[in-house]
């Protein structure tokens, strides 16, 4: 069914943005292009068919409002969150409007928790962060794999990427994210998450293999214990995503360790500034050749065992392929539920994933 209000995109003329907004006009479903820069919306505008283009800076409460008051969701891709991201959410929240975001910074992920639950509750809206490639297959996945093990003693996750061009945004958010105010799950509590750990691996189906993996401050760590019962969650990341294969691999670890506390310096601003000297993101034949593995394994407090795997390519368009899709079914007249969610609470997980499939998504769960 086909939304009658508008899907808004802000932060629409980003390169995750454009994106988003290509895939709303292929799935044929009004939406308005929204962000602070009249001048470089009204060109993407042009391209994209001519979607209403609406002004708003993200320190303008009065515009914020004004953009989203019509609409059956926003989609925020204007990043970094830690900095931009809440007054978004909030007048999203303010206007009765639905929100997702692509975050990626587990801090903001679990501020919006934290923040805006009881408001959305109230509001009687969904607010769903982290609706990027990195965290919705492994929510899902989490969820499905756990369902019939929990309450679970463990679950371990492990991603892998290869061929992962980032672009500004994802650097900029991930410097952010690398500055040591994450958390773990551990023990059926958030601690503050350490360093660890500085010796580890994991092992993924081919073509990656054994890798050498670091601690990955992922925003499942946040949203998984929010739906799942399970006592400790361990996220873990292929450190070859980062460099290539080889002796510096081990390095890696404690190299991201001992980069935190320099990101809680003037350091910060300075890669924030280089940054922004670097291309806008990967070109779209290299966007369309990296591949990314997540491996799920579940230990039941009664033994049991369980493991799940899903692989897939082109992970920003898979980022806009997640977050279109999900803004569709929050548009339906009968969605009922409310409150800051993750998308495997929010929506159900099977359909989800396999709604997913057409977008070269796969994946599969077994009892070992």
């Amino acid at each position: 069914m086909t939304p009658t209000q508008p899907i808004a995109v802000y932060g629409a003329t980003g390169y995750t943005g454009r994106l988003v907004a290509a895939e709303l006009r292929r799935r044929e479903l009004p939406f308005v292009l929204c962000g602070r820069d009249p001048d470089k919306l009204r060109p993407l505008a042009a391209a994209l068919g001519s979607p209403e283009v609406r002004t708003a800076a993200v320190g303008d409460r009065d515009a914020l409002r004004h953009a989203f008051g019509d609409c059956a969701a926003v989609i925020n891709c204007a990043g970094p969150f830690t900095v931009l991201g809440e007054p978004v959410v909030r007048a999203a929240v303010e206007t009765g409007t639905h929100y997702l975001d692509t975050a990626g910074e587990q801090p903001f992920i679990k501020l919006v928790a934290d923040r805006y639950d009881e408001a959305a509750r109230a509001a009687e809206v969904a607010v769903i962060p982290a609706m990027g490639f990195d965290y919705v297959p492994g929510d899902l996945l989490c969820r499905v794999v756990a369902r019939d093990h929990e309450p679970a003693e463990t679950l371990d996750l492990a991603y892998a990427v290869s061929g992962f061009g980032a672009t500004r945004g994802t650097l900029r958010s991930a410097v952010e994210a690398m500055k040591g105010d994450d958390v773990v799950w551990q023990d059926g509590a958030w601690l503050p998450a350490g360093a660890g750990p500085l010796r580890a691996s994991a092992v993924f189906p081919e073509p990656f293999g054994r890798e050498v993996v670091a601690k990955y401050p992922c925003g499942e760590i946040v949203s998984v214990p929010r739906h799942t019962r399970v006592r400790t969650l361990r996220a873990r990341i292929a450190v070859s995503g980062l460099v290539p294969a080889g002796p510096l691999a081990p390095l890696v670890p404690p190299l991201m360790a001992a980069l935190a506390p320099m990101l809680r310096t003037p350091v910060r601003r300075v890669l924030q500034a280089a940054i922004g000297l670097l291309p806008e993101g990967p070109p779209e034949d290299a966007r369309r050749a990296s591949r990314f593995c997540i491996v799920v394994a579940v230990h039941g407090a009664d033994g049991s065992v369980g493991r799940g795997v899903t692989q897939g390519t082109d992970v920003y368009g898979l980022t806009a392929a997640c977050t279109a899709h999900a803004a569709t079914l929050l548009a339906e007249p009968d969605y009922a539920r409310s409150g800051v969610l993750s998308v495997a609470s929010a929506f159900e997980p099977v359909a989800f994933l396999d709604a997913l499939k057409e977008h070269g998504l796969s994946w599969e769960v077994s009892g070992a």
